[in-house]
């Protein structure tokens, strides 16, 4: 992590609530390069820390006064985000940092955590101080309901992460389509219904997101892009609620992260009402909301104010380990039934395998499902093996995707026009299966 650096998409058009939010983006970055090198006294981070928190609530006051002076709508909203962070989440992190003695760690939980709050407030509920974005949804027929939550979903994601995104199932089940992180979050309300929400995000997605905050190339997810990532949920998570007049009344009771088996796990204890995913370009992103009348059971201990750090600790610890024992998984496209379950049956002690019967079901598979490798037949009808392999690397989060093709042709020409495509190989189907594994094996051990 290098720098955290304000740009003019944090940009309100107010001048002097700008020159304060910039003012913060400063003491944060001035605070982040303190917090990595253990020369400098501690005597220097704890004023610097306690400026940080002196100027935050005078800035939340100057903020609140002109809200009052314009009469915006949402005051009432916006104060009880202020009072949130003020009340609760700054001693919280106060509190922590005392009893560490100022520790390293202890500081850049807390500077985590509020470059996480401060980034995702100006993106959504500052901007909407000047009319840039929200807008309610209510009333809305049941039939109309998954559509609305799809465009209400784009547009935040448009702002929030200044990326284009596509929506490409509205059936996501978690299937595993890389390395994730999930924050999952409770809502009560007042008759003590619930809702449970969960946020999937591509571990690539969230480095991007972390790296357009800190104007630096972020390689590795760490306890900082997990807390960042933490308050970009929330954040996210309180303009959802906004825009649908039915879940404006509920509040936040609970915050947990999600391994991908926990992931999983929680599709068969919770039927959901809304489960999409979305191609953002830099990575995947899920939504899946889940009402009361489907919940059941707890599954994960809860993240709070008082055991964040060690609770993010060991997720990261338990997230590393769980994708260590995952299988690698194989995809076989075949319109051959026979040959499908026949390549299947040979890797499926060992590998994660998935089989489907035409170029356009892989495409499909591919897009939910990514593997770690295609065995590809290269005489398919109606779409051959020449033209999925085409509509694999035509699209940049596929491209890289290793592709074998299996034929049934040995000959000298026939090899040559499958080699010619560039695939990492090819397989006879004639081979002895022994010889198949043993390639196969060979080529994901590296």
């Amino acid at each position: 992590m290098k720098q955290i650096i304000w740009n003019d998409r944090y940009k309100l058009g107010v001048d002097f609530i700008d020159k304060e939010h910039k003012l913060l983006f400063t003491t944060m970055d001035k605070l982040l390069k303190l917090s990595e090198n253990e020369d400098k006294s501690e005597w220097v981070c704890r004023e610097g820390v306690k400026y940080l928190k002196n100027h935050s609530l005078v800035h939340f006051e100057h903020e609140e006064e002109y809200m009052r002076s314009i009469n915006y709508s949402e005051y009432e909203v916006h104060r009880r985000l202020h009072a949130d962070f003020r009340d609760k989440t700054l001693p919280a992190l106060e509190k922590e940092m005392e009893e560490s003695n100022y520790s390293t760690e202890s500081i850049r939980h807390f500077l985590g955590v509020c470059i996480g709050w401060v980034v995702a407030h100006t993106l959504t509920e500052d901007l909407a101080i000047v009319g840039r974005g929200r807008s309610k949804w209510t009333d809305i027929p049941h039939e109309k309901e998954q559509e609305a939550m799809e465009q209400t979903i784009l547009q935040l994601l448009q702002e929030m992460f200044q990326l284009k995104a596509r929506m490409i199932s509205e059936q996501y089940a978690g299937e595993n389509f890389g390395k994730i992180i999930c924050c999952r979050f409770v809502y009560r309300g007042e008759k003590k219904e619930k809702w449970e929400v969960t946020l999937v995000f591509e571990e690539q997605l969230l480095l991007k997101v972390a790296g357009n905050i800190f104007n630096t190339e972020y390689k590795k997810i760490d306890e900082m892009v997990i807390h960042i990532g933490r308050y970009i949920s929330r954040q996210f998570m309180e303009r959802v609620r906004e825009s649908f007049a039915a879940l404006a009344q509920f509040e936040l009771e609970k915050e947990s992260l999600l391994t991908q088996e926990q992931l999983l796990s929680s599709f068969d204890r919770v039927q959901p009402s809304h489960s999409l995913l979305f191609d953002i370009g830099e990575g995947y992103f899920g939504f899946c909301a889940a009402s009361a009348n489907s919940i059941r059971g707890k599954m994960v201990a809860d993240v709070n104010p008082e055991n964040a750090m060690e609770t993010i600790k060991e997720y990261l610890v338990n997230e590393k380990a769980s994708w260590k024992e995952r299988k690698q998984k194989i995809l076989v496209v075949d319109d051959s039934e026979f040959i499908r379950k026949k390549i299947a049956k040979l890797f499926e002690e060992d590998y994660e395998v998935t089989e489907v019967g035409s170029s356009i079901s892989a495409i499909q598979s591919i897009t939910v499902n990514r593997p770690d490798l295609v065995l590809l037949d290269y005489e398919m009808p109606v779409c051959d093996g020449r033209q999925t392999l085409e509509m694999i690397r035509s699209e940049k989060a596929t491209a890289n995707i290793p592709v074998i093709f299996l034929t049934g042709r040995g000959d000298r020409e026939s090899v040559k026009k499958v080699m010619s495509l560039k695939p990492e190989g090819y397989l006879l189907k004639t081979m002895p299966e022994e010889e198949i594994k043993k390639i196969v094996d060979d080529f994901m051990k590296k």
